[in-house]
This record gives C-alpha cells, structure tokens and sequence, in this order.
C-alpha cells in the first residue's frame, strides 16, 4: 500500500467521499421511516457524518487514519441500505460509485475491502429473499451474475488504475528528485562562480581606477572609465545572483536591527545618484510621521528600495520617479509602505503575470532598452516575503507602472523621523516653473511632495514661476528661506545673490551645476529626498556679522588616534572653540591618562592596533564609574556607513563624529553631550578669547612650519593641485587655514617613510588585522588633504583585508604604496620650500538638498500650500 500524502487529488477524493456520504446518509435517513425501517442505525450514521466532517476540517489524524475511519462508516452505511430486500439490486450503482471515488486515493486494499463489503450483503440479502420464499427464476440469477460481474469487473479495472497510477507517480517522483538534485547542484554553481568571481572583478575595478589615475590620454582613459563602469555593473550582477540562489534555495536568513530610515535613504541616494540620467525625474517623498528608529533587515530593505528605484530609471524613457514611504500603524508596530511609481513603457496583464518567474524579462524592447538579469522583481519578491511583507504590481502599456511594498516592522523610537525646531517662524517661497516639465504627471509628483510636507510639517510655502511675481511676492513677506530650481536661478542671478544676503536661499540643481564664486547661496543636488529638507528648514539665516560660534573655554579635552595626523587636526580644531588639548596615540595610554587626570570630553578613534576605540571605551567606562561616570565619550571613525551612528551610540558612546571632522556637525555633537553651562557663543566679529593652554601631552615632533606669504603662497597650492590634490577640500577640512594645512602636508610628507614601513611588513607577514588598521588610517588622511584617488584605494584594500582577499591587497598592494611615496615627494618638493598661501575663496557653502513645489496649473501667480495641505 502506498499513501500519497498531501496530494490534490487525494484531497479533492477525501472531500468528495464526504459530500456523497453526507448526501446518501440523508436520503437514506429519509428512505428509513417512509419504509418504516428500523430506526437505531440512524443515531450511528448520524455519528458517523457529524465524525467524518470534524476530522476533515480539523485535520486531525493523518490523511490515511482518517480515510480508515470514513470507510467504516460508510461500510455500516452501505450494509444497513443494502440488508433490506427493497434494495438488493439497488447496491450495485451505489458501490461503483464509491469505488471510483475510492480509486483516487491510490489504496488498492480499500477496493478489496468495498469488493468483498459488496458481496457479503449481496449474499445476506440472497439469503433474506431464500427464507421469505422468494422464487429464484431465471430473472434473478441473471441479475444476480449481472452486478456480481459488474463489480468484479470495476474493482479489477481500479487496482489495475491505481498501479499504473503508482507506477507514474513513482517516476514522477524519481524525474522531480533528479530535477530539484539538478537545480540544487545549478544554485551551487552560481553561488561558488559568483563568490570567486567577485576577487577577480575587485581587482579588475581596482587595477583600473589606477590605470585611469595615471592614464593622461583621453581617449584611453575614457576607454578605461568605461572598463570600470562594465566591472562595477558585473558586480552589481554577481550580487543578484548570490541573493537570487539563497531565495531560490529558501535559506534567506534576515538579520534584524535597529535602524534610522535617514541612514538608508542617504546611502541610497549616493548610490543611485550616477545611475540617473538627467532628462529624468527622481522624487522621493517621505512622510515625516514615520518613527524615528525603526527594526527590520536592513540590508534586504535597502535592495527592495534599490531594485524599485532602478527598474524604474531603467524603463522610463521620459518623465519621472516617484517614491513614496509612509507607515500604517498595527497591533505589532507599523507596516513600512514603500510605493514607486514612473512614466515609464509599463506592462501588458500577460507580462505581469511572469514579472516574478526568474531571469525573466517583459519583451525585446525592454531587453534592449533596460538588460540586466531579469531577478530584479524576483529578488523584491522573495525579500519582502522573507520579511513577511507583501507586495502588489499595478501596470499599463505606455502609461507606467506602480509598485506597493508593505514591510512589518518593529517600533524602537515613536519620536517623527523628521521635525522643525521652530516652524511658527518660517516664511517659506518658491521660485520654480513647473511648466519646463513635459509630462504632467512629474508636475503632480512635486505637487503631491511639497502638500505632503507641508502638512507633515505644519508650514506654509508661496511659490511664483516668474521674475517679476518674485519680485512682488518679496514686497509683501519677509521670508526666511528661497527655494530657487538651477534653470529659474540662471534667469535671474543678481536678484537671487542679492536675497542670498538676507535669508536662505537654496538652488535646486544636477550635480554638474556650479554657483558663481563668492556665492551665500546653497545647492541642493539632485535627485531630490526630503530629510535634507528638514536641515535646510531648521537652519536660520544670519548675517556675516551676526555669525554665532560656540566656544568652550576652560575644557580639557582628550583626543585618542593612533595617527598622529589625526592628533594634528584634532588639535587644531578643538584649540578654537577654547579647549586645552591633551593627546593619546594609543588606547592603553588614553586609559592611563584618564586613570590619573579628569577630562570634560574625549574623542575616541574607532579603529586603533591593540586596543580599539570600543573596548578603550568600555575600560575608561568601568575605571571611573564612580568619579567620571558622566564623562562624555564620542567616537571618531571614518567609517561613516548608514548603521554607524546607530552602533557606536549602541555600544556605550555619548556622540558620533565622521573623519574629517566637519565643524557643523562637531558643533551639534558639542551642543548635545556638553552641559549647557560649558557652551557660550560668540560672533564671528567678536575679539577671540585667549589662547588656551599648550596641552599636556604632544605628538612627536614635526617638521618647521613652513613661512611663506604673498603671490607665492598661490603658486604652491596650484603647483599641490597639479600633483593631483584637491586643495580646495583639503582647506575646508583644515577650517580654511591655509598655513596649517600646508603644515599638515608635510607632516604627511615627513610621517610617510615610517608608514609604508609599517604597511610593507604587515603585507609582508599577512598581518591583515594590523594592515586593515593602516590602511583605514591612510583612508582617512587621504581625504583630509584632498586626495580622494588614494583614499578610495586604500578603502578598496581596507574592505579587502577584514574579508581576507588577501589576493586583491596583492594585486594592488605595491601601486598603491608607489603612488603613496610619489605624491608625499612631490609634497615634499613643493612645499619644503614654500611660503603661507593667500586667503583661499574656496567656496565653503554646504550642500542641502530640498524638495521643489508646484501647483496644478501655472496662472503666474502666487501659489500658497498651507499645512492642511491645501492649495490657494
């Protein structure tokens, strides 16, 4: 006997049984008392129905058990039926009904049992019709040789069914186990071809983003540009197929954290940034009553994001993106609605239906237009089930396509992600026409952003798409904030400088748009998210005279990095806001200091050889429990990644700072983990307080600043820029000090010898603990001074050594460290005899980012959102 469980036809069969017994029972409950039969069999067929039915709903016992007690009943049934005279022949029509039915669920000793159940009432009714006197004619025996041949011949013909029955399902069975060992093997395949096919492609890209460095010829190094472009997408592929193989093997593992949904969308936005072609609109439109911290997979729920988003650029020829992300609260937290609309091709019903079947892709033309593997919406699919969300598609040829995702997630902070210090003092305006726009629907995108906002935020914003309404619009309010697109910005420059004087004005631009020099106002890049908008809203405008800075006179502050570059800046910043410095080039020491010196703040480095900035933190902690346990502890890394901020503060810091330091965000982290009594303000006008202290401990010595001045001053940075520097951000980094940036470099210069010493040993050992820890120093100094070629390099080799690809630290270790010495000779060349550089006009603006508005129609005029998120 072979059970076939959980079977569609073994269910259909089971469920089929029920309903002709129930049927039968009834008509024969029906036939007994207008017989007049005896009525106690009823009470059990009764039973037996109402037994039947419970253990078929409830699913108890397994399928065979159940069939088992079934057939007892309907045996007693089918006797009781077929013992009255009345119904001798009638049995036979009844019994070749059940054991078709019976023939489906593949037990052949069930059909011998209904056979000889057939039989034996036959042969009990023969017997009642013997003693009643009943004449046995020809009629009667033919009859009777008649239904005996019939249900002979039936269960003959149902075991020879359910043998060969038997025999195809068992080489069903044997073809699926094959196909699934196939596709099992295939899985594996791609998931060892994509894991080793990443070293190589890594070194690819590596290798040539050093050609591309040293490459002067344009053509080649298009050629080369290109090449790296052709990498980075295969690795995008490689990464699909590594996801796709652990959804199709059904071992997807999530791994829940807590998480900012401003942290993703930022990383998001720098990643999809080169991806989007300018001719198209990309709005994302985020509701700020989301919680502030939220818990699910991150990592899953950036790719969701990421595919969406991309499916959508790629088929939109013209037109727009618009994502939207809001929450629905439930018993369990809230559900997570990421909805992505575009203009793009869309999609027939038929394409929809196999949009989630793997490698699949709508037709020809979308291959040629979008290409890729086709496991975009594949991957989407099996992450959100995995995340036990769902997902709807909503499509149309040549009208777009409309993507919902819900995700369940956990609360961690009900606090709104977004919100506005003081929103009863914004004047917002808007000078944006809309009409430049083409297609309506991208109209109505930025319409439905700003109403959002709006609303969210409480606010009101008055927007013109003319000059001269701008110009009326100035003489009626006093506006705190000017939200300016880069085409309406180029119709009027000098009028829009001139406000640029008297409150914020930000220019809403692609990243290839350039304010003149010496310009107040702000760029906001394109493609748009509105976090930024918040940063941009909660900033209040000053005037050059008025400016505020924040001072801390009398604190001792410790700085602990294993650089002692690092140390340098540290210093140098810290000593501005009126800060005795005391440094530490080590995690034991900055313990010792703490054990014998009372600090009112320490900065820690994350990543330090031995000890690291963490478990430093931890022994500072518990040594002074008692006496410091309110010492404030920020870490310093330059591993500003989106969960970051969130782990450090997890691990115990009070504060978070990414290398380089930048001064806006110091001053925050300052404002929050200082007490208030030590923060005072001064303006920028105001005489500087006296120089604090020396500090205590110093960094080993360090080259003679160099004393240059005058004209000469501006041929040593350009002469620096011809050695491939970015001069301009290595001064913003060093607070626009010229002299101690230049001071920097040859420190970096003097230091260098000793550091390729130590990197050349620990490559030479395999030590890739330690030559992670060098290299993310190198990463960091790198960018301090403005070479972000050799920074992302030594980030490249950085990522390598914590994975162990030892191959690709070979492949690119020795060019590395002979363009490392190159660029610290030729620092040392220019500058070891040089004067101060000029005043740098490096344009220092910040960059924010904004979300434009827009009416429905454009009448000239001037257009009013107000919090309720209406128009007027």
């Amino acid at each position: 006997m072979k059970q076939i469980e959980k079977n569609d036809l073994f269910q259909t069969a089971q469920l089929s049984i029920l309903l002709i017994y129930t049927i039968f029972s009834g008509l024969l409950i029906g036939e007994s008392f207008l017989m007049g039969w005896e009525p106690w069999p009823l009470v059990p067929i009764v039973i037996g129905n109402g037994v039947a039915w419970m253990l078929h709903i409830q699913q108890r016992m397994t399928d065979e058990h159940r069939i088992q007690v079934i057939t007892v009943f309907i045996m007693f049934t089918f006797f009781f039926y077929g013992s009255h005279e009345t119904s001798t022949f009638d049995t036979v029509a009844v019994m070749s009904v059940v054991m078709i039915l019976y023939t489906m669920f593949c037990i052949k000793p069930l059909i011998t049992i209904l056979q000889l159940l057939y039989y034996l009432t036959l042969a009990y009714d023969l017997l009642l019709m013997w003693n009643n006197g009943t004449p046995f004619d020809v009629l009667l025996i033919s009859r009777t040789v008649l239904h005996v041949t019939v249900i002979t011949a039936i269960s003959f013909i149902s075991r020879m069914t359910i043998d060969k029955w038997l025999q195809v399902l068992d080489s069903s069975h044997d073809e699926i186990e094959k196909l699934t060992e196939s596709t099992e093997r295939l899985n594996d395949f791609l998931a060892n071809v994509s894991h080793e096919t990443r070293t190589p492609i890594n070194a690819i890209i590596g290798l040539t983003g050093i050609c591309i460095d040293e490459e002067q010829n344009t053509e080649r190094r298009n050629n080369l540009l290109s090449v790296r472009a052709a990498g980075r997408r295969v690795a995008e592929q490689i990464s699909d197929i590594l996801d796709f193989t652990e959804i199709d093997r059904k071992k997807l593992t999530n791994n829940y954290e807590d998480y900012m949904l401003s942290s993703v969308l930022n990383d998001l936005v720098n990643e999809i940034r080169p991806y989007k072609p300018k001719e198209i609109e990309l709005i994302i439109d985020v509701d700020p009553a989301i919680p502030s911290v939220l818990n699910t997979d991150i990592s899953k729920l950036r790719k969701i994001l990421r595919h969406l988003i991309m499916n959508g650029i790629k088929y939109t020829r013209e037109g727009g993106i618009y994502v939207r992300l809001y929450t629905i609260k439930e018993e369990y937290g809230v559900n997570l609605v990421i909805k992505v609309t575009d203009t793009g091709i869309g999609m027939t019903e038929e394409e929809l239906e196999h949009i989630f079947e793997r490698y699949y892709q709508a037709d020809s033309g979308r291959n040629r237009q979008g290409g890729g593997l086709g496991l975009g919406m594949t991957i989407v699919s099996g992450f959100t089930a995995s995340l036990g969300g769902f997902l709807t598609v909503d499509s149309k040829p040549g009208e777009g396509t409309t993507v919902t995702v819900s995700i369940p997630q956990k609360v961690i902070e009900n606090e709104s992600c977004m919100s506005l210090t003081h929103p009863e003092k914004l004047c917002l305006g808007a000078f944006l026409h809309l009409d430049k726009y083409p297609d309506p629907h991208v109209r109505e995108y930025y319409n439905m952003m700003i109403r959002n906002i709006v609303r969210g935020f409480g606010i009101q914003m008055h927007r013109v798409d003319h000059v001269e309404n701008l110009r009326k619009l100035l003489t009626s309010l006093q506006m705190t904030h000017l939200f300016v697109a880069e085409e309406e910005y180029a119709t009027a420059p000098e009028l829009i400088e001139s406000l640029a004087t008297k409150m914020i004005v930000v220019v809403i631009a692609n990243d290839d748009f350039r304010l003149p020099k010496g310009s107040r106002a702000r760029i906001m890049e394109k493609p748009f998210y509105c976090f930024p908008v918040a940063a941009v809203l909660n900033a209040e405008y000053v005037a050059d005279d008025a400016v505020e800075t924040i001072y801390c006179p009398g604190l001792t502050a410790l700085a602990v990095d294993d650089e002692p570059m690092n140390l340098t800046v540290a210093q140098n910043i810290l000593r501005r806001y009126g800060m005795t410095v005391v440094t530490a080039n080590s995690g034991m020491e900055a313990v010792e200091l703490c054990k014998a010196k009372a600090f009112d703040i320490v900065f820690m480095d994350h990543m330090m050889p031995g000890m690291d900035g963490v478990e430093t933190m931890k022994r500072i902690r518990a040594n002074n429990v008692k006496e410091h346990s309110d010492m404030p502890i920020v870490a310093l890394t330059a591993n500003a990644v989106s969960t970051a901020r969130e782990s450090f503060i997890a691990a115990g810091f009070d504060g978070f700072v990414s290398k380089p330091i930048e001064l806006i965000e110091l001053e925050r982290v300052l404002k929050k983990v200082l007490p208030k009594s030590a923060v005072t303000y001064r303006k920028n006008n105001a005489p500087l307080p006296p120089e604090p202290a020396p500090p205590e401990t110093v960094i080993p010595e360090q080259p003679p600043e160099p004393a240059v001045s005058g004209p000469q001053a501006q041929s040593v940075l350009e002469r620096l820029a011809e050695c491939g520097l970015d001069t301009a951000e290595g001064l913003r980094y060093s607070g626009d000090d010229e002299e101690f940036y230049i001071s920097l470099l040859m420190q970096l210069a003097g230091e260098s010898g000793e550091k390729r010493e130590k990197m050349n040993r620990c490559y030479a050992e395999k030590d890739l603990d330690n030559y992670a820890i060098l290299v993310h120093a190198m990463k960091s100094t790198m960018k301090m001074i403005g070479c972000d070629v050799l920074s992302e390099r030594a980030k490249t080799l950085e990522f390598a050594a914590k994975n162990g690809e030892f191959d690709v630290i070979a492949q690119n270790h020795d060019a590395l460290m002979a363009d490392y010495r190159t660029l610290t000779d030729q620092i040392q060349a220019v500058c070891g005899g040089g004067s101060v550089p000029e005043q740098s006009d490096a344009d220092d603006s910040e960059i924010f980012e904004f979300l434009p508005d827009s009416a429905a129609e454009d009448d000239g005029e001037v257009t009013e959102f107000l919090p309720g998120g209406e128009e007027n």
